[in-house]
């Protein structure tokens, strides 16, 4: 039998080869199912050998502790940026002066879409991943190699033979299908929705804890090779680009080389024909020339090459009329607003309808019924309304005249009261399921995958069953009979049995599941399974629910010191406990919640505490540990040897371990005279009696 070190050798080359073929090749070879196995098999190996970690496994993608802020980088050589040509003359004239200066009579270029991201430089030494830094202002930029760590196309370790070292520089950037996912999953928790993908790429990249990075379907394309040691440079750029794909980079397969400023209009005319159907923005073209000695003879201006330039697109904007504006209302009760348009032919396709976001915006915007609005199709998918077009006087004094856009007082689907809690930016239905919208939003989200993971029981087939009266809470999806979902529309007595099964496989969940499947506000995966591990049992989330419920007395209380029960589960705060006080002691939640019980959905009991050198003992950890050793594989740790972890210092923490940059946690122990651990002594105070 091979040794833990040897397994897990195996199962890093093994994840390394699915991830090159998957974000590389783009020919992936397992399904997504039989990666998960293996890439659980080896996070399981390394939380119980932390020993066995390295910085560059496959499994250290998480995200590590926060941190405090982004050091300077400064670049070794300058990040440039490019030169614009906004129409076709300039880029006669661009390629004009770059064959004068060469004595050439054609130059070869290599062409390339000009992704809407952020600009990154990542520093390879003896193939592995040491540093990443953003763009910044060319000259020095924020160190943010934790998030960018977090992006599963950024390989951690270079394929083949590689220099000693080595400086890639590419773009980070949001596919539309993740930032589609992003705009719902804002909308539902009731946050700011990103503008566009840009946007959130740039949000993304600069949070300071990296975990939420890594919750971000970031994505990385490298364009080029800053500089290297110990290596000999083609001689070409389209050479250059072919040996970063050997050495495992992503590299855009849009790329070609070109022959002269007439190849480069034809290639600028196939890329533009083809971005609407791309899957991620581009706003342009970039062309470089190929010839890297030549390169060197044109030289920089300023902080332009003279090489390179970037033609851009024309912007995909157009004017119509706004003629109505609608709320929208989600399955937490969240009402957005949606502009009614004249039609108008923008981004490939004609838009009738554009996102408001929420009244924030629309008040920002001073947007009125009546007004000429300038539309956007974003990235060719999420159509939004930009602003007012107002040309002259008579324009400005007629949008004046025209009423302000008011926020409903009571929800377009049911009548029920609407509210706009303080310190949040989305208003919502007070109604609850009561909610037609409501309920069909909540009932799709119990039975998602992520949830329940009741396959074929869809949105249509679901209308039905709210339409009919049959389903008014999802206990009453575990009532359904065969025969019931026979008679509905578009439903075989097969399919209908098929969905039965479906539903009764689905009572053998997790407490995790289950959570998240009742769809509280801000109550996602992450806090769904951190309130599962914290409390247990449904007894123990509802007592702690019950005692946080706020009195009259608590109404002078600070943020700090409400819900203190919910709030001693690991990063939840006072809005989150808050949401949840409300939804698990509301009288109809707990009704429905019993009746799910009582349909015999159920969970394995949660195991009893291990025993071991740490029990009774709670400890806090902060700052980075050694070793790429994350917060979640030393909670691991900490808690099969008995001990607990908190994610705050009292004078009850027995121990804080302390890692590279920790803040205000240290701080605080060594104020309270609570012992302090690094790493080493936490190994030591683990390893058995001689």
């Amino acid at each position: 039998m091979s040794t833990p070190a040897a397994r897990a050798e195996v199962l890093r080359a093994q994840l390394d080869e699915h991830n090159h073929r998957y974000y590389v090749l783009d020919d992936p070879s397992i399904s997504d199912a039989e990666y998960d196995r293996l890439f659980a098999e080896l996070q399981a190996i390394e939380t119980a050998h932390p020993e066995l970690l390295r910085p560059d496994s496959p499994t250290q993608r998480v995200g590590g502790a926060p941190l405090r802020e982004f050091a300077e980088v400064r670049h070794r050589l300058p990040m440039q940026s490019l030169r614009k040509c906004n129409d076709e003359d300039e880029l006669r004239d661009f390629d004009r002066r770059v064959c004068e200066t060469l004595a050439i009579s054609e130059a070869g270029y290599t062409g390339e879409p000009k992704l809407d991201g952020l600009a990154v430089s990542l520093i390879y030494e003896q193939g592995r991943l040491i540093r990443g830094a953003t763009r910044g202002d060319g000259e020095t930029g924020e160190d943010i190699t934790e998030n960018l760590r977090t992006i599963r196309s950024i390989p951690l370790q270079l394929r083949g033979a590689v220099p000693p070292l080595l400086e890639v520089r590419g773009e980070v950037y949001l596919p539309w299908d993740g930032f589609r996912r992003m705009v719902e999953e804002a909308t539902a928790r009731g946050e700011k929705v990103p503008v566009n993908p840009r946007n959130a790429a740039a949000g993304s990249l600069r949070q300071l804890d990296p975990r939420i990075t890594a919750q971000r379907p970031l994505a990385f394309t490298a364009y080029a090779v800053g500089y290297s040691e110990g290596w000999q440079a083609p001689r070409l750029h389209s050479e250059a680009l072919e040996q970063l794909r050997v050495w495992g980079f992503p590299v855009s397969r849009l790329v070609e080389r070109l022959v002269g400023v007439e190849g480069c209009l034809r290639y600028f005319e196939k890329i533009g024909a083809r971005r609407a159907q791309l899957g991620f923005d581009i706003d342009g073209v970039v062309f470089k020339l190929d010839d890297l000695a030549g390169r060197e003879e044109l030289g920089s201006v300023t902080r332009e090459p003279r090489w390179a330039c970037a033609y851009k697109f024309a912007a995909e904007e157009a004017e119509t009329l706004l003629e109505k504006v609608e709320f929208q209302v989600g399955r937490t009760g969240a009402l957005t607003p949606v502009a009614r348009l004249k039609p108008v032919f923008v981004g490939g396709a004609t838009v009738s309808n554009a996102t408001l976001h929420n009244m924030d915006e629309v008040e920002r915007k001073d947007v009125r019924v009546g007004d000429t609005v300038i539309v956007r199709r974003a990235g060719d998918v999420i159509p939004e309304v930009l602003g007012v077009r107002l040309p002259d006087e008579a324009a400005r004094l007629a949008h004046e005249a025209r009423p302000r856009i008011e926020l409903v007082p009571a929800c377009p689907v049911c009548g029920g009261k609407v509210e706009r809690v303080e310190g949040e930016v989305i208003a919502r239905c007070t109604n609850g399921l009561s909610c037609r919208a409501q309920l069909h939003g909540a009932l799709i989200h119990f039975v998602g995958r992520k949830a329940m993971d009741i396959e074929g029981l869809g949105e249509k087939l679901l209308a039905q069953l709210i339409d009919t009266g049959r389903v008014a809470s999802a206990a009453d999806i575990y009532t359904l009979t065969v025969e019931e979902l026979a008679g509905l529309e578009r439903m075989g007595e097969k399919s209908a049995a098929n969905v039965v099964e479906a539903i009764a496989r689905s009572k053998q969940s997790s407490f995790q599941r289950f959570l998240f499947a009742l769809g509280c506000p801000q109550i996602g995966e992450t806090t769904a399974r951190d309130l599962a591990r914290h409390f247990g049992s449904l007894e123990a989330l509802y007592a702690a629910a019950a005692a946080d419920a706020p009195t009259e007395h608590d109404a002078a209380l600070k943020d700090k010191d409400r819900f203190p029960l919910l709030r001693a589960v690991p990063d939840v705060g006072p809005t989150v406990a808050a949401h949840a006080v409300h939804f698990f002691t509301e009288p109809r939640n707990r009704a429905v919640i019993a009746a799910l019980v009582a349909a015999g959905i159920e969970w394995p009991a949660p195991k009893a505490a291990a025993q071991g050198v740490l029990t009774g003992k709670t400890l806090v950890i902060t700052g980075s540990l050694p070793g790429g050793v994350s917060r979640e594989q030393a909670t691991a740790l900490i808690e099969a040897q008995g001990g607990k972890v908190s994610g705050s210092v009292s004078k009850n923490t027995d121990f804080v371990l302390a890692g590279e940059a920790a803040g205000s946690k240290l701080a605080k122990a060594e104020k309270l005279g609570v012992p302090v651990l690094d790493w080493a002594a936490l190994q030591r105070l683990l390893e058995p009696a001689a």
